[in-house]
């Protein structure tokens, strides 16, 4: 299998603005990293407050149904080790597409399949 991993920066703090922002300025950078070549397209993004969680799972679902048969998924966090674990398990997971995954430190809530 092989994946590609976009890292997201920059976003704003407040959840309608960080939408905005993603969809104007990520989401055509996500869609470019789509290609024949790649089976799976892991968005990283840093945590955020709970209030971020629809339109971060919406995305994720949203770029998948467009970008089928490739998968695409979300995962977000800010422990580097459950981030580099959750997208490793993404890149083995060939049923798993348009998810999104926050992550947590010190091994709770990381994908491990």
């Amino acid at each position: 299998m092989n994946g590609a991993v976009l890292r997201v920066g920059g976003l704003p703090d407040e959840a309608l603005d960080a939408a905005a922002a993603f969809y104007d300025q990520w989401l055509p950078r996500a869609l470019k990293q789509l290609s024949p070549d790649s089976d799976v397209l892991t968005i990283v993004l840093s945590g955020a407050a709970y209030d971020h969680t629809d339109w971060r799972r919406a995305a994720a679902r949203d770029i998948a149904r467009a970008a089928a048969p490739q998968r695409v998924n979300i995962v977000a966090g800010d422990d580097e080790g459950a981030i580099a674990a959750t997208v490793e398990y993404l890149a083995r997971a060939p049923g798993v597409t348009g998810q999104y995954l926050p992550t947590t430190g010190g091994g709770a809530g990381v994908a491990t399949g």
